[in-house]
Parts: C-alpha cells; sequence; structure tokens
C-alpha cells in the first residue's frame, strides 16, 4: 500500500537538490530556516526570474509551454514550482483544458552554472517529472536541463536507478525533518562555494574545535588584522 504524506506534511521539492549536495545544508536551510544570499544563490535566483512568470504560455508548433507551473506528489510529501513544463502534441499524452488534441509533458529545469558531477540536478529534474506523473496520471521518460554557464540544454532519461534515488531522498528529508535533525557532515570541497559556510562552520566540526574557541581564535585573528 502506497503511504502519502498529508498537505501540512509535504517539503520543498526544490529542497532535495540541497540535500544531495549537503544534508546539512538542507537542514540548516529548511529545518533550522537559516539563508545567506551570496553571489552564486543571486545569480540562480535572476535566472529563474527570468523564467518564472505563473501567467504565461506559449505555443510553438506542436509544443505548448508553460512557465512556473505548481505541482506536488502526495506520494513523495514534496510540492513546488517547474519552471517550464513543455506539453509536446502526442497521442501518448494527456488532453488539456482549452486544446485540442493530446500533450506529453516534459519538465524543463534551469540552472545558473554548467553539468554537475553530484546528480543533485538530476534528481530534482527527476522529482519534479514525478509529481508532474502522479498530478496528470502519464508517464514522463524525459526532462531537460538547461544550464545558463554554458547556455546548453541537457536531455535527461528518467530511468528507475534515477526514479529511486528520489525516493530515498524524500524519505530521508522527511524522516530528518520529523526528528529535527540537522547532521554533521565532512568538509568537501563544495563547502568553498556553500554561502552558509559561515552558519555551517565546517572547519569546526572538522577539527573538532570547541565552537567558544573556534570564536576566540575568529575575534584574535580579527585583531591581528586590524
Amino acid at each position: 500500500m502506497t503511504t502519502e504524506y498529508p498537505p501540512d506534511a509535504w517539503l520543498p521539492l526544490s529542497g532535495i537538490q540541497h540535500f544531495i549536495f549537503c544534508r546539512r545544508q538542507w537542514a540548516l536551510i529548511h529545518i533550522e530556516r537559516q539563508w545567506q544570499e551570496s553571489a552564486l544563490t543571486a545569480e540562480g535566483r535572476i535566472l529563474h526570474k527570468r523564467v518564472d512568470d505563473p501567467f504565461f504560455t506559449e505555443k510553438r508548433k506542436d509544443v505548448i509551454v508553460a512557465r512556473a507551473l505548481p505541482i506536488s506528489s502526495p506520494t513523495l510529501g514534496l510540492t513546488g514550482i517547474c519552471d517550464v513544463v513543455e506539453f509536446t502534441a502526442s497521442p501518448a499524452g494527456v488532453p488539456l483544458a482549452g486544446r485540442e488534441g493530446r500533450f506529453l509533458p516534459a519538465p524543463v529545469e534551469y540552472k545558473r552554472g554548467k553539468v554537475k558531477s553530484d546528480g543533485s540536478d538530476e534528481i530534482q529534474l527527476c522529482a519534479q517529472a514525478l509529481c508532474l506523473e502522479e498530478m496528470l496520471a502519464v508517464p514522463i521518460p524525459v526532462g531537460y536541463l538547461f544550464y545558463g554557464q554554458t547556455r546548453r540544454r541537457v536531455a535527461v532519461e528518467l530511468d528507475d536507478v534515477l526514479r529511486e534515488r528520489v525516493r530515498r531522498a524524500a524519505q530521508e528529508m522527511h524522516a530528518y525533518f520529523e526528528r529535527g535533525y540537522t547532521p554533521k557532515v565532512k568538509p568537501f570541497k563544495g563547502c568553498k562555494s556553500c554561502s552558509l559556510a559561515d552558519v555551517c562552520m565546517p572547519q569546526v566540526q572538522a577539527e573538532k574545535v570547541e565552537v567558544s574557541a573556534y570564536i576566540r581564535q575568529q575575534i584574535e585573528k580579527a585583531i591581528e588584522k586590524a
């Protein structure tokens, strides 16, 4: 029997990318409600602002483009907004209100930088597709990632392995959230670009330094530079 989460327990779908990148970062943002803007996050926010117009749709030949489409999945317990969903005319698709024919949806997610190696972008995209599948009762075999830095659009096959990674991540996110648990993690190269590095203090975790001692060290360094 499939378990469904009630709407008041749904988590932001966008957080799944944070979770894959770093579970501690996700918990700091979504459990402890901490956030700091950086140049990278600001650039990403501006890129999304350009595509997020919930009142805009357009038709390009046999493709209908919908922007900022709200989505949710009671099964995953996730909710969010798709940057873009392209509905392509297809007999295997679904009917759309006010449109003739049937259309097959495909989510398109916009990213600031370039292709990542951790699979977090693909997992977020797949989570969007699973929400659309649950809402529209239609299989979605492929989605797309558009990268602002490279101006490149990448097709992503939404296979069983990727879908299982989404389901496991969603379950783990809910388990952490219900416990109010912020995990400790080992510092890695991604810490350098994390906007929450000052809040997370990964070096403190790595060296097992007392917080009071760490603060004292930072004060002493500031005095030396003054």
